[in-house]
């Protein structure tokens, strides 16, 4: 799906925004593509654990998920609207908040890194301790929760399929992509 941006930021100093499911690989990838881009990059929900000196997890403990998502909304909109030339990789609810989209889709290049039901379930033993969202859930209610995020991810700029690629292919897809994007504005 193509989305109308805000055409006053050249797209070569627009952030590079990284949306998927927990566990799709945004922080590793996003690094990836940093490094080839040489941008900085920033993982929102660790600037967020960095500025509230505390894990999301405990944010999540002591403070409830409301107050997480209201921090995650004020740090998002903001770099959204301040920054530039960066790789930005969002935790995996944060793009349900319509503020947040809307501040992406149009300051930056959202990228959807699409992982199937299927593949996220093989890596679900890896996740389960760091992610509060999926504590005292049932697969199933997870599956759903899963299924509902997908379809608001769909509201991107690009998608790329990441089930059978390494996160090294897959930030070299996502760089070609980005530059023949770049040189085509030029």
């Amino acid at each position: 799906m193509i989305l109308i941006m805000n055409n006053n930021i050249p797209l070569n100093q627009k952030n590079i925004i990284l949306i998927g499911f927990m566990g799709a690989g945004k922080t590793t990838i996003g690094q990836l593509l940093a490094e080839k881009l040489g941008r900085d990059f920033l993982d929102a929900d660790q600037e967020i654990e960095r500025k509230h000196g505390m894990p999301v997890t405990e944010i999540f403990k002591s403070m409830g998920e409301p107050a997480f998502r209201q921090m995650e909304k004020d740090y998002i909109v903001e770099l959204c609207r301040e920054s530039r030339e960066k790789v930005v990789s969002l935790g995996g609810g944060s793009f349900m908040q319509d503020e947040i989209r809307s501040a992406c889709l149009d300051n930056g290049i959202v990228y959807h890194l699409d992982l199937t039901w299927e593949s996220w379930k093989e890596r679900f033993e890896d996740l389960i301790d760091t992610r509060p969202i999926l504590q005292s859930r049932s697969l199933e209610e997870i599956e759903e929760l899963f299924n509902s995020r997908k379809r608001i991810y769909t509201d991107n700029h690009r998608t790329v399929a990441v089930d059978t690629l390494t996160p090294e292919q897959i930030a070299t897809i996502m760089v070609e992509q980005i530059r023949a994007s770049w040189e085509n504005e030029a």
